[in-house]
């Protein structure tokens, strides 16, 4: 069976729970409701011409712009018996649990923990839906594209107390702020092309702008 024939083959199994099927990179792409997903796991873990018993992974895209369902979560399935693989998409946002696939793969249970620790996507079911990745006490979901570089706490380790300690991140301005004018900044006695921040050099030293200038004319009239 192509993937063009296993589309076709799905979309009749799971009529009006499939919103789209296509074919992209030789394998196909199955996107179904939210509230139909467990059923379509099912299906296609359990229909013989399908046979996908094998849940390789769940991971989640974050699409900002798309409210309100700003992710995708996606489950990569595989058949051994067929040499068939299936991506399977659902979209949610943050506050819908989506139906845990636990009961249908034991793989998922690792991996819907992974998901909500990461992404924050619940999912109904899950019989132990914690973070599995992260500090204890982490705040806010890492893999979300607004979640900030920094973080929102950062941890030490404080020797008077003798205890981790949690403090809210504190950075100076200068240290978010950069325009990548130059990688010399620091020096200030030499001038480089691409370095018009830095302090020119004193009178008496070697311009080295001038120079790397006309060496790139010699090379160019050579």
């Amino acid at each position: 069976m192509t993937p063009k024939q296993l589309c076709a083959h799905v979309k009749k199994q799971l009529k009006k729970s499939v919103l789209d099927c296509t074919v992209d990179k030789d394998e196909c792409v199955l996107t179904v409701k939210r509230a139909d997903i467990f059923h379509a796991l099912h299906v296609l873990r359990d229909d013989p011409d399908c046979f996908f018993r094998q849940l390789i992974d769940i991971t989640a895209v974050d699409w900002p712009a798309r409210m309100p369902d700003r992710f995708d979560v996606v489950y990569h399935l595989l058949s051994l018996r067929h040499n068939h693989r299936i991506r399977v998409k659902v979209m949610t946002d943050d506050a819908t649990p989506v139906s845990s696939a636990t009961e249908l793969f034991q793989s998922a249970h690792w991996a819907e923990r992974e998901v909500y620790d990461l992404y924050g996507v619940t999912f109904e079911g899950n019989p132990d839906l914690r973070r599995i990745l992260t500090d204890y006490g982490f705040e806010g979901h890492p893999l979300r594209k607004d979640f900030p570089l920094t973080g929102y706490q950062e941890v030490r380790w404080d020797s008077e107390k003798m205890a981790v300690v949690y403090e809210p991140v504190q950075l100076q301005q200068d240290f978010r702020v950069f325009d990548f004018e130059s990688p010399w900044e620091a020096m200030t006695d030499v001038q480089l092309p691409g370095d018009e921040k830095a302090v020119k050099p004193k009178v008496g030293t070697i311009d080295y702008r001038t120079e790397a200038k006309e060496a790139m004319k010699q090379i160019g009239n050579k």
